[in-house]
C-alpha cells in the first residue's frame, strides 16, 4: 500500500512531488476491459513493455512519477496504469470481494493485451506486487519478467492492527491527505480508504493468511524482490517468504529503504530495475 506508517505515526515523504514528476512525453487514455473503463500513461519507445502496478488506491501518478520520467525510454516502453476504482479508472466505485487480487491481475495482463503488448514484464509495488506476483503465475506465457517490492505474502495478526490503527483518515496530516483528496475528493478518499481497510482484513481469515502464498510455487519466470530493510509496513520476512518459495528468484534487500523506496531512492530503484530486465 502506498501508506506509510512507523509506529501509527505518518512518515514524510512528497507524494505531491511524485505526482508531478513524470515526463510530459507521456501520452494517456483510456480502454475498455473486462467491462470497465481502464486509464493508462505510456511513454518510451522500447521493445522491452513494463508496466507499473500501484499501492492501495494508488494510481499512476501518486506511485510512479520517477519512473515514467527516468526509466530508458529507449530501452523500454513504460505504461502505467490506475485498477479499476482507482484514480482515473472510475467509475465503477471501488469493491473487494476476496478475489480482487486475482481480478487486477487480469485487469492489467488484458489492457496490457488490448494495448498490443504480446509480451511484458511487471514492476509491482506493495498491492501491486501481490498483483504481479498473481499475474506471473496465473499468465506464464505473457509475463517476461517481474520486479516486486514492499509485497505481503500474507496477513497476520500485526498487519490486522497496524491496518485499524491508519483507518480513520482524519488523523492523517494534512500533508498526507491532500494528494489523494485531490484525486478522490475528501469524502471518497475516506470511504475507499476504509473499504480497502476492510478488503485486506478478509485475508486473515484465510489458510496461513494468505494472500499469494499458493501462487508463488506456480512462478516460472525471472523474479526480482526488492525490500528495504526498515520498511515500517511490511516486514522483511514478507520478502524472504518471497524469495524462499519463487524458483530462482532474487532477493535485493536496501539497509535504508523504507516502503516508498522507489521514490526516496528513485535512482538506485531505477538502476536495480533496468540492469534486471535488460539481463
Amino acid at each position: 500500500m502506498a501508506l506509510l506508517v512507523n509506529g501509527g505515526r505518518f512518515l514524510k515523504f512528497n507524494i505531491k512531488r511524485a505526482m508531478t514528476a513524470y515526463s510530459s512525453a507521456v501520452a494517456s487514455g483510456k480502454q475498455h476491459v473486462n467491462g470497465v473503463d481502464l486509464y493508462y500513461e505510456q511513454t518510451g519507445k522500447g521493445k522491452h513493455a513494463v508496466l507499473l502496478l500501484p499501492g492501495a488506491i494508488g494510481s499512476t501518478r501518486t506511485d510512479f512519477g520517477p519512473q515514467l520520467k527516468s526509466l530508458n525510454k529507449e530501452h523500454f516502453t513504460v505504461v502505467g496504469w490506475d485498477p479499476r476504482g482507482y484514480g482515473q479508472s472510475r467509475p465503477p466505485d471501488r469493491d473487494f470481494p476476496l478475489d480482487f487480487f486475482e481480478r487486477d491481475a487480469k485487469d492489467a495482463v488484458d489492457l496490457m493485451k488490448t494495448l498490443g503488448f504480446g509480451k511484458f514484464s511487471l514492476l509491482g509495488w506493495s498491492d501491486g506486487g501481490m498483483t504481479a506476483l498473481i499475474a506471473a503465475a496465473r499468465y506464464p506465457d505473457l509475463i517476461n519478467k517481474i520486479v516486486v517490492w514492499g509485497a505481503n505474502a500474507f496477513v497476520t495478526q500485526h498487519d490486522l492492527q497496524l491496518y485499524e490503527g491508519v483507518r480513520d483518515v482524519s488523523k492523517w496530516s494534512v500533508r498526507m491527505r491532500q494528494p489523494l483528496e485531490k484525486v478522490y475528493g475528501a469524502e471518497a478518499f475516506a470511504k475507499n480508504w476504509s473499504a480497502w481497510v476492510d478488503g485486506i482484513a478478509q485475508f486473515a481469515k484465510r489458510p496461513e493468511g494468505s494472500v499469494c502464498m499458493e501462487h508463488l510455487p506456480l512462478i516460472s519466470c525471472p523474479t526480482l524482490i526488492i525490500h528495504g530493510e526498515k520498511d515500517p509496513v511490511v516486514p522483511t520476512s514478507h520478502a524472504h517468504y518471497i524469495s524462499k518459495h519463487v524458483k530462482g528468484s532474487r532477493l535485493h534487500l536496501m539497509p535504508e529503504g523504507k516502503h516508498n523506496l522507489h521514490l526516496r531512492y528513485a535512482d538506485e530503484f531505477n538502476k536495480l530495475a533496468e540492469d534486471f530486465l535488460e539481463e
